[in-house]
């Protein structure tokens, strides 16, 4: 199984786009964002396990970051602070509950 907590510690980003993510992550509603992440038109789907869901956004972002950093014109800075923001709230989910 993949280390998702292990990519996610590597991944380098500009300091903003994981600010914005940091902000936004307590407004993460898993029923809402990840069906507008993953599967936009099949809204009757079961939500996939935290595990998976990170795998396909952690495909997902790795596209948008190579369009980022190539300059592409059809990138867009909304969308891959919502990845991130999944991303993060995922990986909380996969690590379960905090220690008190």
């Amino acid at each position: 199984m993949t280390d998702f907590r292990f990519l996610l510690r590597n991944l380098r980003r500009p300091r903003l786009l994981i600010r914005a993510a940091r902000f936004g992550l307590p407004d993460y509603r898993r029923e809402r964002d990840l069906r507008r992440l993953l599967r936009p038109g099949d809204r009757a789907a079961a939500l996939p396990a935290p595990a998976a869901a990170l795998a396909d956004l952690l495909a997902q972002e790795l596209r948008l970051e190579a369009s980022r950093q190539a300059g592409d014109a059809g990138y867009s800075l909304a969308r891959h602070v919502l990845l991130l923001i999944a991303l993060m709230g995922e990986a909380r989910l996969l690590a379960g509950p905090a220690d008190p």
